[in-house]
């Protein structure tokens, strides 16, 4: 049975960069710098969003249409604010896929074994999957629960 739940979950596929490769990435993807990464991400019609700018939206969004509409909102501004979590979401990308957030094990792991070759080198020193399953994902602090 523990197939067919885990058949159930969408998956996400993130990335971290090296602080030179990550503000290559987010000013200019197309950047011949990172080409053997834009390469992967082209085969799979995959784009790059970098976290800490993702983060910066939903805040920037939350405030032109009020706060109270976005349960996340103060544990999100509160991140970004935060320097040295600044400087970990700076280099941190979720992976869309076909313009999704999140998709099938079909799209994920396909996308996860090409970049493998990549990972722990120069430019990808972190490569992860992800699944939607709640349990497997960090819930906002108490103090950050309505």
């Amino acid at each position: 049975m523990s197939d067919v739940m885990s058949d159930e979950w969408l998956f996400q596929v993130r990335i971290n960069l090296s602080d030179e490769f990550a503000e290559i990435a987010r000013r200019d993807p197309d950047n011949a710098a990172i080409r053997p990464l834009a390469d992967i991400l082209k085969k799979h019609n995959a784009k790059l969003s970098c976290q800490f700018d993702a983060f910066a939206g939903y805040v920037a969004e939350a405030e032109q249409n009020g706060t109270d509409k976005y349960p996340l909102y103060q544990w999100t501004k509160d991140t970004i604010e935060d320097p040295a979590k600044k400087a970990k979401y700076i280099k941190a990308f979720t992976l869309y896929v076909d313009g999704d957030e999140v998709y099938a094990r079909e799209k994920a792991d396909p996308l996860e074994a090409d970049l493998k070759p990549l990972a722990g080198g120069d430019m990808v020193t972190r490569l992860t999957k992800h699944d939607t399953n709640p349990a497997n994902n960090p819930q906002p602090p108490k103090k950050y629960q309505q």
